[in-house]
């Protein structure tokens, strides 16, 4: 899929599931492919990892200047003015690549959705308003920006959601993953919170935990 913009991990035999994982701002879909060992997921799993590209767009807080980037950041003031439709475009963009996994053989309900950062603000919205059954969302250093205005679907009401943020966190502070984790566990989801001593990164501990996830609910799938 690099050619429909996408880097992607195939497993040796037909993958029966897959982890769709969105970078953060300025990086691109290469930045969370060489983590996937890391995950140390049982190897007879057939899953697929697709890491999409964001497109580079002017970004408001970097003077304007083009980066890859799932929607404007107008500023970091809590109370800035939020780019919801450049969400829901990517947002958008995000469920039809849902498809076109589907349309290779792997159903929704074997589908994760991924994301750090911004990309952990798009996963959220893509998974709680995509109209079939997931198998659950992770986001990594996030925050939920369109948790007033989102349309969520019955479908997903009780799609297991996990959620990591480094107490540290410079740049999304952690108090935002906590307010995303109370905001969906206030709205009815089952939402698992864990936290690790470290900025605004991944780190092993915290890719084993994601790993033992993905597993738990891969474990049917080989």
């Amino acid at each position: 899929m690099e050619s429909k913009g996408c880097v992607e991990i195939r497993p040796e035999k037909d993958p029966k599931a897959c982890v769709i994982w969105l970078h953060g701002l300025g990086a691109n879909g290469h930045d969370f492919e060489p983590l996937v060992p890391f995950l140390k997921i049982d190897a007879t799993l057939p899953i697929w990892y697709v890491f999409p590209h964001a497109p580079s767009i002017p970004v408001t807080i970097n003077n304007n200047f083009e980066m890859p980037a799932w929607y404007d950041i107008y500023s970091l003031d809590g109370g800035a003015k939020i780019d919801e439709l450049g969400i829901r475009n990517s947002s958008g963009r995000i469920a039809n690549l849902i498809e076109e996994v589907v349309r290779e053989g792997v159903p929704p309900d074997k589908i994760i959705i991924a994301g750090f950062s911004q990309g952990g603000a798009v996963a959220i919205e893509t998974a709680l308003t995509y109209p079939r059954r997931l198998a659950g969302l992770i986001s990594l250093s996030s925050y939920f920006p369109t948790y007033k205005t989102i349309e969520t679907v019955e479908a997903n009401n009780n799609l297991p959601i996990l959620i990591c943020h480094g107490t540290e966190d410079p740049v999304v502070a952690e108090d935002k993953g906590e307010k995303t984790y109370r905001t969906l566990t206030q709205m009815g989801y089952k939402v698992e919170y864990k936290t690790y001593n470290t900025e605004h990164n991944v780190i092993q501990e915290e890719l084993e935990d994601i790993g033992d996830w993905i597993e738990l609910r891969f474990t049917d799938s080989a």
